[in-house]
């Protein structure tokens, strides 16, 4: 998160600087989940702030999931978490559902939230499409329950991506008007981080579209549990086009494979695509795939076999995942417990 945190952000300078965020145990972890995500929590860690990670499994039930796959996507998450370098001990790993205050913050913000900031939440929209009188209730209202998932520990920032923005500016609008409701400055108005040269991977198919494990297409993108060869076989590969490496990145403007090839190797090497570019520059993409292969097996190999072994005892990820959800509750349930007293819930 780098300089992206700012202690002194001016309208949070009395709450203490703190960092949520949630992935949905969906299964199939990939390249995008890594650099977007899993790489930066694991650096971020070492700023000395605290951090928060959550496994949102309330969320991923607003569409059907079957029992057993979300309770093994759920585990694999967290071996992700832990293998991406995310310490359990520096960082607070949890699953949603074993801390009901998320739900209990989420009833008042229902309570909050107008019906007209649901309606305009674009991912709805995409979701449910022409079926929207069949979607769940929850699909329609979990920007609510996001919403909790950060105000419940006071988080003051927390990094997103660009198609998660609108709902972070849903949780801006929800803190402000609780506080404007009831005269208090009690949820900090947080902050999106949004940086790093691959915050959006795209598609090995297609560098138009994110990376996605939806994509019928297993060659379109790198899986965190695919092998050393599968990594190099993937990347070699990649759709790319017959010109060479520029000397700018101006040059990459109307080429998105080569600039989504040139942002994961700078993603990957801790470079800025400028220095990517400045080393490569006039390489054929013969020369400079086997060179991001190289780069990709050796920082990713390591990830697919410790999420492996971690996988091998479910019994050490739930007595993870029950230790951070302690950890998680001592925070959030106090400022549960004031959100009751100023709305005027009377608690024995």
């Amino acid at each position: 998160m780098s300089d992206a945190v700012q202690t002194q952000s001016t309208p949070n300078a009395a709450f203490t600087p703190r960092v949520f965020s949630g992935i949905q145990p969906s299964g199939n972890l990939h390249l995008g989940n890594y650099l977007g995500a899993l790489k930066r929590f694991a650096d971020a860690q070492e700023q000395g702030i605290e951090s928060i990670y959550c496994m949102v499994d309330l969320h991923a039930i607003t569409v059907w999931q079957d029992p057993a796959d979300l309770a093994r996507a759920t585990r694999e998450l967290c071996a992700g978490f832990i293998a991406a370098g995310v310490d359990p001990e520096k960082s607070i790993l949890f699953n949603q559902s074993q801390v009901p205050e998320h739900t209990q913050m989420a009833w008042i913000f229902n309570c909050v939230a107008r019906m007209g900031w649901m309606q305009r939440m674009t991912q709805f929209k995409d979701k449910a499409d022409k079926n929207a009188q069949n979607a769940s209730l929850g699909l329609f209202a979990y920007p609510a329950l996001m919403a909790a998932d950060i105000l419940v520990y006071h988080a003051t920032h927390v990094p997103v991506g660009e198609d998660q923005k609108q709902h972070l500016e849903l949780t801006r609008d929800i803190a402000t008007k609780f506080n404007h409701d009831y005269g208090v400055d009690f949820f900090p108005i947080t902050e999106p981080v949004i940086e790093g040269a691959a915050t959006r991977v795209m598609s090995f198919r297609d560098g138009t579209k994110k990376m996605s494990k939806s994509d019928p297409s297993d060659m379109s993108r790198i899986n965190l549990t695919d092998d050393a060869d599968a990594i190099a076989k993937k990347i070699r590969k990649a759709k790319t086009d017959p010109d060479p490496l520029p000397d700018s990145l101006e040059g990459l403007r109307d080429r998105p494979e080569a600039m989504n090839l040139v942002n994961i190797y700078a993603a990957l090497a801790d470079l800025t695509p400028e220095q990517v570019i400045a080393e490569h520059a006039g390489q054929q993409f013969g020369t400079f795939k086997p060179s991001l292969a190289d780069l990709a097996v050796a920082k990713l190999s390591p990830i697919s076999t410790e999420m492996s072994r971690l996988m091998q005892d479910q019994g050490e990820i739930d007595r993870i995942l029950g230790r951070g959800a302690e950890r998680a509750r001592e925070i959030a349930t106090p400022i549960l417990h004031k959100t009751y007293d100023i709305v005027g819930m009377i608690r024995s």
